[in-house]
């Protein structure tokens, strides 16, 4: 695959292309630090999520929030037009188009907003949620302040600078949810969401401008802004596309069951991405920048993609068994008794989780290699067969049905299908299968023994440590054979 031509390609230095041991150390050391930051910042929002549930807000104000995240969720996947991304791609020195991205990042992004602040009431009616209106135009502000901070931060990952992004995610948490709880126990309800969030994000983006000094610094240049179109556009086109897969059925839900539904459904959902947030954002922060820095070497990249891969699988799969096969005690302790009919759809939105971690990594590396216009269909394919799924799925079963909607389209339509666009890449099937063999093979054991241990000993909080204890235990026999693949060599070191 050619390398991503720019305007200013002609120009691009020797380093900008590090030698592989080099790029190998830097991936690494982004990836233990981006997983440090995650773990970190989930297990807080974890932690606030409790509180919140059970001290502050009930069902309706979550759904209220479910319904305004959301929105803001879809208005940042097209905010900047996928042009930031190509301070991480593109070759040359990114200083010379930066402030052209920024321009038209900051442009796209107070265009957007301007729309949702218009269109609020009627989002909101449309949505099932009159009273989100003034929610949804407090929370969005988030669209501006993260169109700005797309160049500076996109510096910090074309550079695999994840100790600092550890230090700005930290101050965005702490002030967001120091925000967030404050107001919560004020009375506030859903909008202490929205505030702790905008307080959040602008903390965030004085980080990020510290952390990469003399980046917001706005600019124009036509030719270069017609090419961070044409390449962004698609970007944003895909990202869009994501975004309504994972948040299609909040809409969904909150049309059809009502706030009350839509909140427990909230709170599952919330669950499932547990592993999903903590292992896969982790990895994500770094995947694109390495896939991008491999793309030119389709050996390479394929050797790169099935390992991280396989070590992702290696990392959710016990997570995402222990919370789905011990979903209602799970939700009964830590949320309380109000909260188990969101247990109803955990176990599946479980499997969701397992799924969403491999097609996110997918397409991450589809959009290295340039594959955009696969891309698009996939998610295309995704959208299209979704939405009458989980419609039907609503009335026929409620929560459950919808989740239960999610899992079929996902394994039965979607996984084949970016298979075949990795196929298309150069990734074959073969390397893929056996990276994840192991992994799903003590998922499945592990599964049949959680289910067996609970008949034996109960409830109870001991008996279920021991039960996960147990499953976890034989879980690790599992995929103890496979740990060569999983560990083998140092594939990015040795491209």
């Amino acid at each position: 695959m050619d390398s991503v031509r720019t305007p200013d390609s002609e120009t691009a230095e020797p380093s900008d292309t590090p030698a592989p041991a080099s790029l190998g150390r830097k991936v690494r050391n982004a990836a233990r630090w981006s997983l440090i930051n995650t773990v970190v910042m989930r297990l807080g929002n974890f932690a606030t999520g409790i509180l919140l549930a059970r001290f502050a807000l009930g069902p309706a104000q979550w759904g209220v929030y479910g319904i305004a995240q959301t929105v803001l969720l879809v208005l940042l996947s097209a905010n900047e037009l996928g042009v930031g991304l190509a301070v991480i791609r593109w070759d040359g020195d990114p200083r010379r188009f930066a402030p052209t991205v920024l321009t038209l990042s900051a442009a796209s992004s107070g265009l957007l907003y301007a729309a949702l602040f218009v269109s609020a009431p009627a989002v909101a009616g449309l949505l099932g949620s009159p009273e989100a209106s003034g929610v949804l135009r407090v929370m969005c502000l988030c669209v501006v302040t993260d169109g700005v901070a797309q160049v500076p931060a996109g510096f910090l990952t074309r550079e695999f600078a994840q100790g600092r992004r550890m230090l700005i995610d930290a101050a965005n948490f702490v002030l967001s949810t120091a925000v967030t709880l404050v107001l919560a126990f004020a009375g506030w309800g859903a909008m202490s969401f929205a505030w702790g969030a905008v307080a959040g994000n602008v903390a965030a983006l004085v980080g990020c401008a510290l952390a990469a000094p003399g980046t917001l610094r706005f600019g124009w240049d036509p030719e270069q802004a017609r090419a961070l179109l044409k390449f962004g556009l698609p970007l944003a086109g895909a990202s869009l596309l994501a975004l309504a897969v994972v948040n299609v059925d909040t809409m969904v839900v909150g049309s059809s069951l009502g706030q009350v539904s839509l909140g427990f459904y909230v709170l599952a959902f919330n669950m499932s991405g547990w592993p999903v947030r903590i292992i896969s954002e982790a990895a994500r922060r770094v995947s694109f920048a390495g896939f991008s820095r491999l793309a030119d070497s389709p050996q390479a990249l394929a050797q790169g993609f099935s390992r991280a891969l396989g070590v992702l699988v290696a990392g959710t799969v016990p997570l995402c068994v222990l919370l789905g096969g011990l979903a209602a005690p799970v939700v009964h302790l830590v949320y309380g008794s109000r909260w188990l009919p969101a247990a109803t759809a955990l176990p599946w939105l479980m499997a969701l989780g397992l799924v969403r971690i491999g097609c996110e990594l997918a397409y991450d590396c589809l959009v290295a290699t340039e594959q955009r216009r696969a891309l698009l269909l996939v998610q295309g394919l995704w959208v299209v067969a979704l939405v009458p799924v989980l419609l039907v799925g609503a009335r026929l079963g409620g929560i459950v049905g919808v989740s239960q909607g999610h899992v079929l389209v996902a394994a039965g339509l979607v996984v084949p299908a970016f298979l075949h666009a990795l196929n298309r890449a150069g990734i074959g099937l073969v390397p893929i299968a056996r990276a994840c063999a192991w992994p799903l093979l003590g998922g499945v054991a592990m599964a049949l023994v959680l289910l067996a241990a609970k008949r034996l000993l109960g409830e109870s909080t001991p008996a279920l440590c021991a039960v996960a204890v147990a499953a976890l235990v034989c879980y690790a026999v599992c995929v103890l054979p496979g740990r060569r693949i999983l560990l083998g060599s140092r594939t990015v070191e040795t491209a």
